[in-house]
């Protein structure tokens, strides 16, 4: 409810006869909505007589008798599951009595008087109901005595499972007579059905009257357009008339007379009487004899005047009555999570439309890259048969010229020969011995011409060329889509992020649905004066602590994810606050070994004569920080040291005795000492008190750097610290001389 009044989105949810000025279309289509719920689970059909069960469902008084299931008296649900010889296929019914009984503080349950679960055989309906066989022939809907118009008795020893949650309950003596009747859900169908009738006609058309567009509430008639306008003009006394759409105003004028509820206990009495601790209707009777007699009860109109007031304001009821406008409330939260339904359907179809629309772009981009690996693939084919065409024709051509060569080798050898052979016949001595040196030195050098290698081919016919082509068939059988997006922005997960001390926890995780792959994180902190950004942490975790911040600082943080394809966007900005005081101990693990911690590393002695330091688990650079130390034992002068040290500083020796240390000593100091150090940063002074009293001047006036506080002591010695102080009402920062002796 706001500012008094109620928000309901469409008061057309509210009944049928609820007086809005809404178009007919949208009252229609509302009505259209809601028709399931006017529907029987069982028959399928409009309630007829409906009755409440006591899980709150609604069933046809009818169908409600034919999905009993009874028990015959001989038999027993023990002797049932104990003659069996296996789990029967109506053991649902025992189980489902155990979780009813099981679930009484969950308001479900079976009303008082109802007798022990049956586990009687029952038929399955089509639609999942196990139905009792009917005691009479089902002629119609509702199955009636002859010439009685009444319902059948009901079996005794009867059970009935709700045919939408499915819980179940026996029924008592009064069988179907014990559940109350939906009056008004009776009236929300016989009014939702009447609105669902032929289209009205105008009461003014004298011939082929046309569809009524509206209808006049102070007229009660029904106006077509033409009529409208010329009986019914919107101007004089006519204008303050109300017009509403034919639906509404047939709604309006037929509404049905309320009918008179009858007591489930005392069925010839009328509901006159309501009673205020069982929250609902009784009879005179009742309250005579009933188990309301000594309940307080009021008038039943004006208990339901007053609901429905509540109801419709969401306020508080009198008298003792809480609905405090609960149904209201409940509308309330159920239109907001309509409305959240509606946004997310609006959602949903313009992701559909993205989808459609991210999904040609990304066929098309993956049709152009493979068609660009198709044109590598032919560029590299023409280059590949290029060379292969080279080699062809280099082979070719040596070839060629070997046979050339050759062939004329061949006929100058073929005609040497032929010539020898002539001179062999020649029958001249002296000729012939006057050219046969010549001619056998020329047969020589001939033959020496066909030596080795000369009739052995220059060139092979095979290619020596071999294409492997497997890696690259390999690679396309790997081919796939890879993450070729940078991740999306983390979400900061607040209720996991917070500060303690100078410390800050951050917790982070992905967008649900994003399904981009993540290498890892990058979270960036900034100075904490609202400096640049730095990276405190990259790795895959998704939580990180940060440690060592300064005190009473705002720090902003945010973290980016990335892979191999980029860095992602920033998360929103978180702004965190440390601790405006600062917690501290003793810190064991930097501290010197004969130093001895006690009391959760607040107090600190030592078991040794020489002076041994521990310094502080926290380290300042900047601010104003002030802490105590208390001296619980002092025994011969052991002379120790309180101040501020560097983290290298010497622990073997007194405080201050190196240029890392600055420290007061003694002074005045004895057993119940208090000893105050006060570190300022912003002005960079040390001051020091003991009693709540300044001792000499200020140390320096240049301090930077980070420092730890510090004291040095002995065995003669224990002291007990004191931190998370505020600072002196003396002091005031920014001051040029808090107490009159800085130097």
């Amino acid at each position: 409810m706001e500012n008094g009044k109620e928000k309901y989105p469409h008061p057309e949810f509210i009944a049928f006869g609820h007086r809005e000025s809404v178009s007919a279309s949208t009252s229609m289509n509302k009505m259209d909505e809601m028709e399931e719920e006017l529907k029987c689970p069982v028959c399928g059909s409009f309630f007829r007589e409906p009755i409440i069960l006591p899980c709150s469902h609604n069933i046809c008084l009818a169908c409600a008798r034919n999905i009993l299931v009874q028990t015959p008296d001989a038999e027993s649900p023990q002797s049932s599951r104990a003659s069996g010889s296996g789990v029967s296929d109506y053991d649902y019914l025992d189980l489902d009595k155990m979780s009813l009984y099981s679930e009484a503080d969950s308001g479900y349950g079976s009303y008082g008087g109802f007798v022990s679960a049956p586990t009687t055989p029952c038929q399955k309906s089509p639609n999942g109901v196990r139905v009792f066989p009917p005691a009479v022939p089902p002629q119609a809907h509702h199955h009636l005595l002859p010439h009685t118009g009444v319902l059948p008795p009901v079996p005794r020893n009867s059970c009935l499972t709700c045919p939408q949650c499915h819980r179940s309950l026996t029924l008592d003596d009064r069988g179907l007579r014990g559940f109350p009747k939906n009056r008004v859900l009776e009236g929300v169908v016989d009014r939702y059905q009447q609105s669902k009738a032929a289209a009205l006609k105008c009461q003014l058309c004298e011939k082929n009257p046309r569809e009524a567009t509206v209808m006049c509430e102070q007229c009660d008639v029904f106006y077509c357009d033409p009529c409208r306008l010329r009986c019914h003009p919107p101007r004089g006394p006519l204008a303050k008339h109300r017009l509403v759409p034919p639906a509404q105003g047939r709604i309006s004028r037929r509404a049905s007379p309320r009918k008179i509820s009858t007591c489930t206990e005392h069925e010839l009495e009328n509901l006159s009487m309501y009673c205020v601790q069982c929250k609902t209707p009784v009879c005179y009777q009742c309250l005579e004899d009933g188990k309301h007699s000594t309940h307080e009860v009021k008038a039943l109109g004006a208990m339901w005047k007053l609901h429905k007031i509540q109801n419709e304001s969401g306020g508080l009821l009198m008298d003792g009555c809480h609905s405090n406008g609960q149904l209201s409330q409940a509308l309330n939260v159920l239109s907001d999570r309509a409305t959240e339904a509606k946004e997310f359907l609006v959602q949903l179809r313009n992701m559909v439309q993205h989808i459609q629309e991210n999904g040609v772009e990304f066929e098309a981009c993956l049709v152009a890259q493979c068609d660009a690996l198709i044109e590598a693939l032919n560029r590299r084919k023409a280059q590949l048969l290029s060379r292969v065409t080279k080699e062809h024709e280099h082979k070719l051509s040596v070839v060629r010229d070997q046979i050339s060569h050759c062939t004329v080798k061949l006929r100058q050898t073929t005609g040497l020969m032929e010539y020898c052979l002539e001179v062999i016949k020649e029958n001249d001595p002296s000729g012939f011995l006057q050219i046969s040196d010549a001619l056998i030195r020329r047969v020589h050098m001939t033959e020496n011409q066909w030596g080795k290698g000369s009739l052995t081919p220059r060139m092979s016919s095979d290619f020596d060329l071999t294409l492997d082509s497997g890696p690259l068939l390999q690679t396309i059988h790997q081919l796939d889509f890879v993450q070729m997006k940078v991740p999306a922005a983390p979400i900061l997960q607040l209720e996991e992020c917070c500060t303690q001390s100078n410390s800050a926890t951050l917790s982070w995780k992905q967008p649900p649905l994003s399904t981009i792959a993540v290498d890892g994180y990058i979270l960036e902190l900034d100075d904490g004066t609202g400096g640049q950004f730095r990276e405190v942490y990259v790795g895959t975790e998704t939580i990180c602590t940060v440690d060592g911040l300064h005190f009473n600082s705002t720090y902003k943080s945010r973290v980016k994810a990335f892979n191999s394809s980029g860095v992602g966007q920033y998360s929103k900005t978180l702004v965190m606050q440390t601790s405006e005081i600062a917690w501290f101990t003793f810190d064991s693990a930097s501290a010197h070994p004969d130093i001895i911690l006690s009391n959760d590393n607040l107090t600190v002695t030592c078991n040794s004569y020489d002076d041994r330091v521990v310094m502080g688990n926290t380290g300042f650079s900047r601010g104003v920080h002030y802490w105590e130390m208390t001296i619980d034992r002092y025994d011969n002068h052991p002379d120790p040291a309180f101040g501020i040290a560097r983290g290298d500083v010497m622990k073997d020796v007194m405080l201050g005795k190196d240029d890392k240390a600055w420290a007061i000593t003694d002074g005045g100091i004895g057993k119940g000492a208090t000893v105050g150090v006060l570190l300022d940063f912003s002005r960079g002074i040390l001051l020091f008190l003991i009693n709540d009293e300044q001792q000499g001047p200020v140390a320096f006036n240049t301090l930077e750097g980070m420092y730890y506080p510090a004291i040095s002591l002995n065995r003669n010695v224990q002291v007990t610290l004191h931190s998370g102080l505020p600072i002196p009402d003396f002091y005031t920062p920014g001051e040029s001389d808090p107490a009159g002796s800085v130097c």
